[in-house]
């Protein structure tokens, strides 16, 4: 009886040490930490072309969709769709920090052409 307590009880702990390691190696936990220190953040699955990603910018979540397509060599991501959570936290966001974006997003997706969603088309269309 003493042997199955004692094999319970170290159950119980592999199982709790499992379940901290996991929670502190989850995407989605710094993806919000990240939200709420203001700092830079990019979330995505790149192998998953029907997932999302998720970008944490100065407190700001942006959400990009993913579409596939044909490229000259290959079937690759073509064009993606970025959007923001919330446009009124946008205060203060300049083209260069949607220039950053871009260039983040397009080290993961070389072949794409993003596409942003109002009011932030408008900004990068108008003229410098």
């Amino acid at each position: 009886m003493a042997f199955l307590i004692r094999l319970i009880v170290l159950a119980i702990i592999i199982y709790l040490f499992y379940r901290l390691i996991r929670y502190i190696v989850d995407p989605k936990r710094k993806l919000d930490a990240a939200l709420e220190a203001g700092n830079y953040y990019f979330l995505d699955d790149v192998k998953n072309v029907q997932k999302n990603f998720f970008i944490a910018l100065r407190g700001v979540l942006f959400e990009g969709e993913k579409y596939l397509g044909t490229t000259d060599q290959s079937f690759e991501v073509v064009s993606i769709f970025v959007w923001v959570a919330d446009p009124d936290q946008l205060q203060g966001f300049t083209k260069e920090d949607f220039r950053f974006l871009e260039k983040e997003i397009l080290m993961n997706y070389p072949e794409a052409h993003i596409s942003w969603k109002n009011p932030i088309e408008r900004l990068m269309k108008q003229e410098d």
